[in-house]
């Protein structure tokens, strides 16, 4: 009999079991990993145990079961609410913990790991639920390169691309919230600007290709800005803070007189402005990060 188990086949427990918990588990019962799961609610894991994986009966149980334990909830008090009682299960073991939450929250969770002997990782799923698996799936880690390293070839199930961001456990979340808030901003423009058009008359289908156009126009914008931000240097590219807050001002103003919610344009036109007040009016639209910063 074999005195230790291959990386392929090293097997892992999934607390955990929403939609994003059951995509996990299968992704590693897919790459053939022994895999253990539990969820408070009993009977979430019913169609993962018929692909193969064992349902414990207890978190207690689940921890257990494997050296590696992947913890993917709701949120970090529910995190602690499953983990803190089973902490002197976990010493010894190392935990991912892919649910989303605040970067300070990541940091007080390691520190929680470590006083009780926990090795810790950070991480965040960059992709909705049916990409976990596939080769479009993009996993951020941070926290010890060891662990990570340890523990690459059972997490590369997950697919895609996996990236050890450093050290520091927060930084994972930190990526997290930032492109999370790119993402929800567009999205919440996109809706908003259906809304507006339909106001008009314009089916969203009709108004979808032109979206898509303007859509394209913005991974020039991010490196643009980017390298602006980076470089304290915003000069402006054709077109300036005062024009983009007049562009602005032109979409509240339509959208007020339709009986519109503008509430997330009017925020974004009260940033420009004040961008224009401190001095800013003929710089580049991303001089605004200062106005962000306060």
């Amino acid at each position: 009999m074999p005195t230790s188990v291959s990386p392929s086949h090293a097997p892992v427990t999934v607390l955990g079991l929403g939609p994003m918990g059951r995509s996990l588990a299968g992704a590693f019962l897919a790459a053939g990993h022994p895999t253990t799961v539990w969820n408070r609610t009993p009977g979430r894991g019913s169609g993962l145990v018929e692909r193969g994986a064992v349902e414990a009966g207890s978190a207690a149980e689940a921890i257990g079961a494997s050296p590696l334990v992947v913890v993917c909830v709701l949120d970090y008090d529910a995190v602690h609410a499953v983990l803190e009682p089973h902490a002197d299960a976990l010493k010894g073991r190392t935990l991912v913990n892919l649910t989303a939450d605040t970067p300070d929250r990541a940091r007080a969770t390691a520190a929680w790991a470590r006083a009780h002997g926990i090795t810790y990782l950070d991480g965040a799923i960059m992709v909705p639920t049916h990409l976990v698996g596939t080769p479009s799936c993009l996993v951020l880690h941070s926290g010890p390169a060891e662990a990570y390293a340890a523990h690459r070839a059972t997490l590369a199930a997950v697919g895609g691309t996996s990236v050890h961001l450093g050290e520091d456990p927060g930084r994972a979340a930190a990526f997290d919230v930032a492109l999370l808030d790119v993402f929800w901003t567009a999205m919440t423009g996109i809706v908003h600007a259906f809304t507006l058009a339909g106001a008009e008359g314009v089916a969203a289908r009709d108004l979808a290709p032109y979206a898509r156009g303007v859509v394209e126009l913005l991974p020039h914008f991010v490196g643009t800005f980017a390298e602006q931000i980076d470089t304290g240097s915003h000069p402006p590219e054709g077109s300036n803070l005062r024009s983009a807050a007049a562009i602005m001002a032109h979409v509240r103003e339509a959208a007020t007189a339709r009986g519109i919610d503008a509430s997330v344009i009017t925020a974004a036109h009260e940033v420009a402005l004040r961008g224009m007040a401190a001095g800013y009016a003929e710089d580049s639209y991303s001089r605004v990060v200062e106005v962000n910063r306060g």
